[in-house]
């Protein structure tokens, strides 16, 4: 197969939460190949030391930062790094999440509140943050990741879900509230995808086979799958596309 280059998205200053591992190191190479200067942040710190390593040959070498995004005052603190050795940055990719399995009557106050600090907070307060840099280039583009988890009720995963499904209500509202700064907000759903972590905690070949099964199109679904559709997203391909949540899910849902 041959993919698309966006030279719209060259130079450009991409910002990713959660680039280690999974779909977000997928989007870290895929900007970074795009000739983008990537920063990212995750807890992974060797990980993510050895994917800035693979990338070392691209036109800009990513920049990370060792971040828990449920520290809010740490990862402004990220975002203004990246903002004095990048530059504005143009496009945010809100991507870090935590998929925990869960029984509900296991769920406390406190644990649901470190759900919503993992997997929704911390959206709502990057785009914040980079709505001032995004002003100032006079165009932007934030990327939320939801799931199709909240669509069909996924088991022992009530607070995930249910944070995915309040993505889409943000993405939508963002994208009204930020439009007249001439930034577009829009959302990625994706479906099964077969990453190394899937694969070591939650899914087995039987599960994996199960899914391509159920789906409309009959081959595993991977974090490059997800990571050319944010491409697509966060270039001037997509200047008059705000406001959707477009599911990646092989026709699973």
């Amino acid at each position: 197969m041959h993919f698309a280059h966006y030279p719209s998205l060259e130079d450009r200053v991409v910002f990713i939460t959660g680039g280690g591992s999974g779909i977000g190191a997928a989007m870290v190479a895929a900007f970074a190949r795009n000739g983008s200067r990537v920063a990212f942040v995750d807890v992974a710190v060797e990980a993510s030391q050895a994917l800035v390593e693979s990338l070392a040959e691209a036109r800009h070498r990513p920049l990370f930062i060792p971040c828990d995004l449920a520290d809010i005052a740490a990862l402004r603190s990220a975002i203004g790094r990246v903002r004095a050795e990048c530059g504005p940055m143009a496009v945010l990719i809100n991507n870090a999440a935590n998929d925990e399995r869960h029984d509900v009557d296991a769920v406390t106050p406190e644990y649901w509140d470190a759900a919503m600090a993992v997997n929704l907070r911390h959206l709502f307060f990057a785009a914040q943050a980079a709505r001032p840099h995004m002003r100032e280039l006079g165009h932007g583009a934030i990327v939320n990741f939801s799931s199709i988890a909240w669509m069909h009720g996924g088991r022992r995963m009530v607070t995930y879900a249910t944070a995915k499904a309040a993505i889409v209500g943000l993405t939508r509202s963002l994208a009204r509230e930020l439009g007249g700064d001439n930034i577009r907000v829009n959302a990625i759903a994706p479906g099964a995808v077969v990453t190394e972590r899937q694969r070591r905690l939650w899914l087995s070949e039987e599960d994996i086979a199960g899914f391509v099964a159920r789906q409309s199109l009959n081959r595993q679904l991977v974090a490059d799958d997800i990571a050319r559709v944010a491409l697509f997203l966060a270039a001037d391909d997509s200047a008059m596309i705000p406001k959707q949540c477009i599911i990646v899910d092989a026709g699973l849902h």
